[in-house]
């Protein structure tokens, strides 16, 4: 492939990997709120909605943290372009350092997102809770309840960062 699928052809790229589909809406949920952000912001809106519609596609073979690594190999299989493979690696936990990424048993890396587009769809990802968009505040809340407070801190200042760029609170996107 090496370009980026369109909207239409990413839907049937999910549905062909055999993602459910509760997760292909969730996946649909995370890219209008993704394309939102990416139209307030100089980021490549196709990228961040491809990325936005791909980025659980390793769910097809497991729901644990290991589907960004799943999905990795899976869009590496299909020649997606290397931005939208760092966006798949990068969504999960508002980003992963390696430290926490050797305790989580998956490969040794770091997983914090670094593009514009990466950050973005991290973000949607993590405002999107059964398929409705939900406050940072409300995410952070879960978080801390859960114990996971750097999720909790990159989080926050990732929701501060992509806010500022946008020159609107996130929250009211």
């Amino acid at each position: 492939m090496n370009s980026l699928p369109s909207p239409d052809e990413c839907i049937e790229i999910l549905k062909q990997v055999g993602c459910s589909d509760q997760v292909i809406n969730h996946c649909k949920a995370v890219r209008d709120i993704a394309v939102k952000i990416a139209q307030k912001t100089n980021a490549d809106i196709k990228l961040v909605e491809a990325g936005a519609l791909l980025h659980d596609i390793g769910r097809s073979k497991t729901h644990g943290i290991r589907h960004a690594v799943e999905g990795v190999k899976i869009a590496k299989k299909l020649d997606f372009p290397k931005e939208l493979i760092k966006i798949i690696e990068t969504h999960i936990g508002a980003g992963i350092t390696a430290e926490e990424a050797k305790k989580l048993g998956i490969p040794t890396k770091n997983y914090i997102p670094t593009s514009l587009e990466e950050k973005i769809v991290c973000l949607a990802d993590s405002l999107t809770d059964d398929g409705c968009k939900q406050t940072v505040e409300s995410e952070v809340e879960k978080a801390l309840s859960k114990g996971l407070n750097e999720y909790a801190i990159r989080l926050v200042n990732l929701h501060k960062e992509l806010s500022r760029l946008c020159g609107i609170d996130i929250n009211k996107l």
